[in-house]
């Protein structure tokens, strides 16, 4: 199973770097990012509906409903704190002035270091959870932690262009300022510069690694199975950038999402802190979480539509 699905997600990589061009300059428009963002979320399901035929075959119906539930969960989870990744994603493009036909790029390069820096995440959690519960407990404590934090600072935007990372890399790296289209490496007088772009790239990078730290503990609340935390994040790491150009243009329309966020965060955070004395299960869990995403999605449009009207 973990081949092929590694497997699965190496061959999409390419078919996406190479027969649709995700490695060159392009503006991708809402339609097309609809359509993917369709085909990842289908493919998720069938994913899901796959493995829990798969798994009534073999273990029986009892376990594979308990893991189809977990994956769906976590599926959700990820999919919905992705949506903050986006937001900073567009603060990023913005500040540095990306256009549009250069953001695409930038972002393949962006999930292919995501993938492999939250594999190693998952794998690394997953064997000290197995190792030491009680790690479980500090998760918890982390999460409701963020998610009051999120809370109090929902309406903070970050100084993206004069954070501590930018002004290392500057410091360190030779930078080449204005615009060099969509390479990230340049040649002067012999010598090797950096573009600007790469220096969102790695913004980007060290942004997702961020939010990695409150996502991927969040997943370790519904399952400690490393296979479902992984697959469910990779499915919606992988419809990040879809999701990131059919939400770019209205972003703005969802600014109650983060408290949303931020209850999702604290209620997953106080369920791993009473584990011990109170056992919630995982189809009321996805029903709090996709409760509290709907609700906190659907006050953004309302509210962005009496403002409108106003």
């Amino acid at each position: 199973m973990w081949a092929g699905f590694i497997g699965f997600v190496l061959v999409m990589l390419a078919v996406d770097l190479w027969v649709f061009g995700g490695n060159k300059a392009h503006k991708m428009k809402v339609r097309e990012a609809a359509s993917w963002s369709l085909a990842w979320l289908c493919l998720a399901l069938l994913f899901n509906l796959g493995l829990w035929w798969y798994l009534k075959g073999t273990v029986g119906p009892e376990i594979a409903e308990q893991k189809s539930l977990e994956f769906l969960s976590g599926y959700l989870i990820e999919k919905a704190l992705s949506v903050d990744n986006v937001f900073v994603f567009l603060l990023i493009f913005t500040a540095f002035q990306v256009p549009a036909e250069y953001q695409r790029r930038v972002l393949i390069y962006g999930v292919l270091g995501a993938i492999v820096m939250r594999a190693v995440m998952i794998l690394a959690g997953a064997w000290v959870v197995s190792e030491f519960h009680w790690v479980l407990y500090l998760f918890g404590a982390f999460l409701l932690y963020t998610g009051v934090k999120m809370f109090r600072a929902v309406d903070d935007e970050p100084d993206v262009k004069n954070n501590a990372v930018m002004k290392l890399a500057r410091r360190w790296l030779p930078v080449s300022e204005g615009n060099h289209g969509e390479k990230f490496f340049v040649k002067k007088d012999g010598k090797t510069f950096v573009t600007t772009l790469l220096l969102v790239l790695v913004l980007i990078e060290v942004t997702d690694l961020v939010f990695a730290v409150d996502s991927i503990p969040a997943i370790f609340a519904i399952t400690s199975d490393p296979f479902i935390v992984f697959t469910s994040n990779m499915f919606a790491i992988m419809g990040l950038r879809a999701l990131y150009f059919l939400l770019a243009d209205i972003a703005n329309r969802f600014h109650l999402l983060k408290f949303g966020l931020a209850l999702v965060l604290c209620f997953i955070g106080a369920k791993m802190l009473l584990m011990p004395w109170l056992h919630i299960p995982v189809h009321i869990s996805l029903t709090v979480v996709a409760t509290l995403i709907a609700g906190s999605v659907i006050a953004s449009l309302y509210a962005t539509r009496k403002q409108n009207k106003n």
